[in-house]
């Protein structure tokens, strides 16, 4: 269903210091950073970009909006938590770990990234 994502950032060298380091952590790679100065993750098949908005405004959250990123297991979910708080970003919500829901029981963690938004790192526990 999806093609990709992309995020705003105020701070591009916080948000590469911090999206490096999570992608690393999961076996990803930095960033490729296009001629616009955008910063493109690709992972497992996925494509994420961090950018200065294009209208020139200041980059703002999505109020109710979180990108989740499926993780292999739990260790791979706290490897990216981690790496995340060491990075710049803030761990948000509870800590790591189980939670019970309609879709089954999920390993989850969630932070923010430096500027402001919301991620998730899931694995569906079996």
């Amino acid at each position: 269903m999806y093609s990709h994502n992309m995020v705003g950032s105020n701070d591009i060298e916080a948000s590469k210091k911090f999206y490096d380091a999570t992608f690393q952590a999961i076996g990803g790679k930095p960033a490729i950073t296009d001629d616009k100065g955008r910063l493109i993750y690709i992972h497992n098949g996925g494509l994420f970009l961090v950018g200065e908005p294009i209208d020139g405004q200041p980059a703002t959250i999505g109020n109710g909006c979180t990108i989740g990123f499926a993780m292999d297991g739990p260790e791979q979910a706290d490897a990216w938590h981690k790496a995340g708080v060491e990075n710049g970003g803030t761990s948000i919500e509870d800590p790591p770990g189980i939670r019970e829901g309609g879709f089954g029981a999920m390993y989850l963690a969630y932070l923010r990234d430096p500027s402001g938004n919301k991620l998730c790192a899931l694995h569906r526990v079996v």
